[in-house]
């Protein structure tokens, strides 16, 4: 999510690979050796900014210390490790402090690294090392907003802290604007931030009923027009769980039919109207599974 932050369009992107090309051979750049062309690497400190920040942000933090070795001015340059961190990990406590003098972002991106390192493998330890290094508050809107903004932290360990911290979900759970979305795309979008576990029990049911309450309150004007309500959603949520794991499953051979998921649908969430219920169907059908 952060990273499309330092993304350019494909046009543009083309655009300045051309320009690019065109000052390399202005200036000389292009080589033949043995009557055959040669291109060299180009040189990062060449690039635009933000070009060259997409580039290492793909890099890990041991080959971005190997890269600042190659490129010392880029290896120096504050700005640009301010650029990687918070592309990276969109929120943290510590950006919205007044640093102290000498503060280094090359370091913060360092202990941001070894952090979401140290999460993946006991996600109390590696928040505790967060608070540590003054990097996180411990307060469940902060913490919330640094797991909503971060593409580093293992969605299974994610999954147990959450498990075990209910008031960081809740706080989670209030960061999706659900508005406008149809149902089944909502509840993608929900499980994509936060996973639903394997198996069905009293989590699973956890999740869906406080994604019913929101889903709910980002839409007032779709639950009067269809007169939903968070059991009515509730309920919706499960058929297309159900629905899903039916059609995507190669195990089931014989596959629900779009007229007996409305019939089972209707039976449970009476004031669903039966094209509605025909509608999510077809998004299962033709998109696929809302959890996977």
């Amino acid at each position: 999510m952060g990273q499309a932050l330092w993304r350019l369009p494909p046009r543009q992107q083309q655009q300045l690979q051309e320009e690019l090309a065109d000052r390399l051979a202005d200036q000389g750049g292009g080589r033949r050796e043995q009557g055959k062309e040669q291109q060299g690497f180009i040189d990062l400190e060449m690039l635009p900014p933000e070009l060259g920040i997409t580039i290492l942000s793909y890099l890990n933090a041991t080959d971005l210390c190997l890269a600042g070795c190659v490129w010392q001015d880029l290896g120096n340059d504050e700005y640009l490790w301010q650029g990687l961190c918070k592309s990276t990990w969109g929120h943290c406590s510590i950006y919205n402090r007044r640093l102290p003098a000498g503060f280094s972002y090359r370091r913060l991106y360092l202990q941001l690294d070894e952090g979401s390192l140290t999460f993946n493998a006991n996600p109390q330890e590696g928040i505790s090392y967060f608070m540590s290094k003054g990097i996180l508050l411990d307060h469940p809107t902060e913490l919330a907003k640094f797991i909503f903004y971060t593409r580093r932290l293992n969605w299974k360990m994610l999954r147990i802290y959450l498990d075990e911290r209910r008031d960081v979900l809740d706080e989670l759970v209030t960061l999706h604007n659900f508005s406008n979305q149809f149902l089944p795309n909502a509840l993608r979008d929900f499980f994509r931030h936060i996973h639903a576990p394997e198996e069905r029990g009293e989590y699973l049911e956890t999740l869906i009923t406080k994604f019913s309450h929101r889903f709910c309150t980002c839409n007032p004007g779709l639950v009067r027009e269809l007169g939903l309500s968070p059991d009515a959603v509730y309920v919706l949520c499960y058929s297309l769980i159900l629905l899903s794991i039916d059609l995507t499953s190669p195990h089931v051979k014989n596959k629900m039919s779009k007229r007996e998921f409305i019939r089972n649908t209707r039976r449970a969430a009476h004031n669903v109207s039966d094209d509605f219920v025909g509608h999510l169907y077809d998004n299962i059908y033709l998109i696929g599974h809302v959890a996977a």
